[in-house]
């Protein structure tokens, strides 16, 4: 089996699938866990974690072949490579740029590009085989633009909703903090729809406007993606996406430990 991991500021979400896709095969997932993302924990504590996690959905330790790692938080990576050597006896596979020579996409600003934004073009390439934009809602709101050449070309980076409403709320003495739902109406008839209407309308409007100027630079042609975990707030409300789903950059993850060969096995 193989045990993805995306590792990103808010939380660490963890894909089991049967096994290293095959050449021309789908990942095929059989769970996922998510956990709080605490970059003061020790090994220890994530392998207390991970292996209840695993224990819950019926699978063993020793039955994990291969582990693949996306960490965008630098304090947490290395508890994490050595939770899993030690939790599942193999060096896990840490994506960065000495793997991207070998991705079905060319990475720019490969020092820079967050790990995970990699993962999601390399799913994205495997099901839209055209240019695509993928629209990550997460901690960060992130449009990544891929050529139908597989060039990323490009990343658009804004506060995530979540993020957004809570600097909203936690910065003024009378806002309450209120859920992330689209409310009845944009005219606000109190605080909370009023946070709500300027949030999540405000938001599919920018979701929009990023995706028509990328779009427009791509050739006017691209498959649009959404994923992450606030994905279900503004995807209804736009008429933008293809597609949604939600465990891409876990699925790109597999994909990954496919191009990589033999060492992700």
């Amino acid at each position: 089996m193989l045990l993805c991991i995306d590792a990103g500021n808010t939380n660490i979400v963890a894909g089991i699938y049967e096994a290293v896709p095959e050449a021309g095969a789908a990942p095929r997932a059989l769970g996922e866990f998510r956990l709080r993302t605490v970059p003061s924990k020790t090994e220890d504590e994530y392998a207390t974690q991970f292996k209840a996690m695993l224990a819950d959905t019926g699978v063993e330790c020793s039955a994990i072949r291969t582990v693949v790692v996306s960490s965008v938080v630098p304090p947490l990576t290395k508890a994490l490579l050595a939770m899993g050597e030690r939790l599942f006896g193999v060096e896990p596979l840490l994506v960065g740029p000495a793997l991207y020579p070998k991705l079905p996409v060319t990475v720019v600003a490969a020092d820079e590009i967050g790990t995970d934004l990699v993962a999601d073009a390399v799913a994205a390439r495997a099901k839209a085989p055209g240019a695509a934009i993928v629209v990550d809602f997460g901690t960060a709101l992130t449009f990544t633009a891929i050529s139908s050449g597989g060039l990323i070309e490009g990343v658009a980076i804004a506060p995530g909703l979540g993020t957004a409403i809570n600097a909203l709320t936690n910065s003024t003495a009378q806002l309450p903090s209120v859920p992330l739902v689209a409310p009845p109406s944009a005219l606000g008839r109190n605080t909370v729809q009023a946070i709500q209407s300027g949030v999540v309308f405000g938001y599919a409007g920018l979701v929009e406007a990023v995706v028509g100027r990328m779009k427009a630079e791509l050739g006017g042609s691209a498959t649009v993606i959404a994923t992450g975990g606030l994905h279900r707030v503004v995807a209804p409300l736009v008429g933008i996406f293809d597609a949604v789903e939600p465990s891409l950059t876990l699925d790109g993850l597999a994909l990954i430990a496919r191009a990589v060969g033999p060492l992700g096995r």
